[in-house]
């Protein structure tokens, strides 16, 4: 590969079509405020480099950034890309991943709204984020160790796997599709509303109205912290192992909770089946059968 180190580049298309480069200790950033550094480049690898500039990414294929900045400057820095390797960076600019495809990112810090749209397999593991609409009608998502804070995250996903997370989310998993959360915290309002195929396994879940208007919804050993108004309209197979503040209307189903503060049961076409108590460590249960 072709080295270019300790540079500054602050031109418009820098690097432009360039293929089989490794660019250390640069900067892109200067009076000429140039955009797209690396527009429509091949096999690109930078480390150690910092961007104050827009658009440096866009329709490139194989691209490793390593212990490198993005700053709030370097605005939708990868876009319609493929093969994006992403270890050990800040990426501190909205919009910095869209339309792209066979995604890494490592040990990253994400500072972003609008983060992640459109994008199809990503895989992050132990990072940071920051976003709101983060991921937004992504697929095939595999997440690890991944701590996440904003509004109306996951949104449209399909195909999912996120694991050992925690997130502080409002909206999160709407209209998602066939998504698996194991291990994790899930704190926000209105959890996974219309979502299809959504599993919860071991997890916790924290916050107000969550998991509504949901198709082949389940809970397998998960913890409900101040959850009340849960599981309208949706069909669903849970073991809860905490109580319930309330659950209203559940369409279908069965909810199994050790004690429910209030069931609210005033839909003729609910009629998912609620039972309370812990037969693993007594033999009375009170079922509550809604029809």
């Amino acid at each position: 590969m072709k080295m270019i180190e300790n540079q500054t580049f602050d031109m418009e298309r820098a690097l432009y079509g360039s293929e089989g480069l490794f660019v250390k200790n640069c900067s892109f950033d200067g009076p000429a405020d140039g955009e797209s550094a690396f527009k429509e480049g091949r096999d690109i690898e930078t480390e150690h480099c910092f961007f104050n500039l827009r658009y440096p990414f866009w329709h490139d294929d194989g691209i490793t950034i390593r212990d490198s900045e993005m700053t709030e400057l370097c605005r939708a820095a990868l876009w319609y890309s493929d093969h994006i390797k992403i270890m050990n960076s800040k990426m501190h600019g909205i919009k910095a991943l869209r339309e792209c495809s066979d995604v890494t990112i490592e040990n990253s810090d994400i500072i972003s709204p609008e983060f992640g749209w459109s994008v199809r397999n990503i895989r992050m593991q132990h990072s940071t984020a920051q976003s709101e609409y983060f991921m937004m009608r992504s697929e095939e998502l595999h997440f690890e160790d991944v701590q996440f804070m904003g509004k109306y995250s996951f949104q449209y996903i399909r195909n999912a796997v996120f694991e050992n997370c925690v997130f502080d989310t409002k909206d999160a998993f709407w209209h998602s599709e066939n998504v698996t959360v194991a291990n994790s915290v899930v704190k926000g309002e209105y959890l996974a509303w219309y979502s299809e195929g959504l599993t919860l396994v071991n997890c916790k879940i924290i916050g107000t109205q969550p998991l509504c208007y949901c198709k082949n919804l389940k809970l397998v050993d998960c913890e409900m912290v101040d959850t009340d108004l849960a599981f309208e309209k949706s069909q669903v197979e849970a073991t809860v192992t905490t109580p319930i503040v309330s659950i209203k209307n559940p369409l279908s189903g069965q909810i199994q909770v050790p004690e429910v503060g209030e069931i609210i049961m005033d839909d003729e076409h609910a009629r998912g089946e609620i039972i309370t108590g812990r037969p693993d460590f007594c033999n009375t249960e009170k079922k509550c059968h809604c029809a």
